[in-house]
């Protein structure tokens, strides 16, 4: 999903596998040289720690935000897919910079961070979720079983009204301004799991796009960095997790020190 500075979504819709998605992120790339871009990505961008183990991202994830009632999947070398480093790379072939999310961004520069919707959609004031995370993605254990899909909806859906709600935010972000997203808005969320998976990728989506908008217009006013701690890769880089954080989901000032990269 690509959305410019007033909150206007340009394009928006699904791609398989990694060449359709930078062959479709590339036209726009192209487009934003000169005023720079930001791309928020929902994958594990740097890994390269054991198997078996879990990123120190991840972990300040369950830290920071586990009392709303989630934390991140483990990344690791030893898993068989790991498709955000392959997007990484593709993507600084063609000029876009890996950055930790400390350091705003250049005029004019393009710019790529790892990002959690989970810890956006709890971060964010503006959503309302003060208390616990929706649970859009699985099937509350407190719902009976023969529920659980339309309740999944309901959820979905008061998601979706939330996430409408930043048209008038700082930055803005508007669902109604494409044709693919608008949908989001005047269909009710489907309840078969194919249907609503497809759907929940788009809600994804958007809410990565307003995050890069959240970072590029606040930084660490509103946003924090998980993982500065951790020891870089070959090439110098350290997996980071820009997040929207409220005061008390911050770092401390026990927490590891910025790394001066950025």
């Amino acid at each position: 999903m690509v959305a410019d500075e007033t909150g206007r979504i340009v394009d928006a819709g699904w791609e398989r596998g990694i060449d359709a998605v930078v062959a479709r992120l590339a036209d726009h790339l192209v487009d934003a040289r000169g005023t720079g871009a930001v791309v928020a990505v929902d994958a594990p961008l740097v890994v390269h720690n054991a198997p078996r183990t879990m990123r120190d991202c991840e972990k300040e994830v369950g830290r920071r935000y586990g009392r709303w009632g989630f934390s991140a999947y483990p990344s690791h070398t030893g898993l068989e897919w790991l498709s955000g480093v392959t997007l990484r790379r593709r993507l600084e072939d063609l000029g876009v910079d890996y950055t930790q999310g400390v350091l705003s961004r250049a005029e004019g520069a393009a710019v790529m961070f790892e990002c959690y919707p989970s810890t956006t959609i709890v971060g964010a004031e503006e959503l309302g979720y003060d208390l616990a995370k929706p649970r859009y993605k699985t099937r509350d254990p407190k719902i009976p079983r023969a529920d659980g899909r339309r309740v999944r909806a309901e959820i979905t859906d008061e998601l979706i009204r939330r996430v409408a709600r930043l048209a008038a935010a700082d930055p803005p972000f508007d669902l109604s301004s494409h044709s693919v997203t608008s949908r989001l808005l005047i269909e009710p969320s489907p309840e078969a799991d194919g249907p609503f998976k497809h759907r929940e990728d788009l809600l994804d989506a958007a809410i990565c796009a307003w995050t890069a908008a959240l970072w590029d217009r606040h930084g660490l006013e509103r946003c924090q960095v998980l993982g500065l701690g951790s020891p870089p890769d070959e090439s110098g880089l350290i997996a980071t997790i820009v997040a929207p954080a409220r005061p008390g989901q911050r770092l401390t000032s026990s927490s590891p020190p910025p790394s001066p990269l950025s």
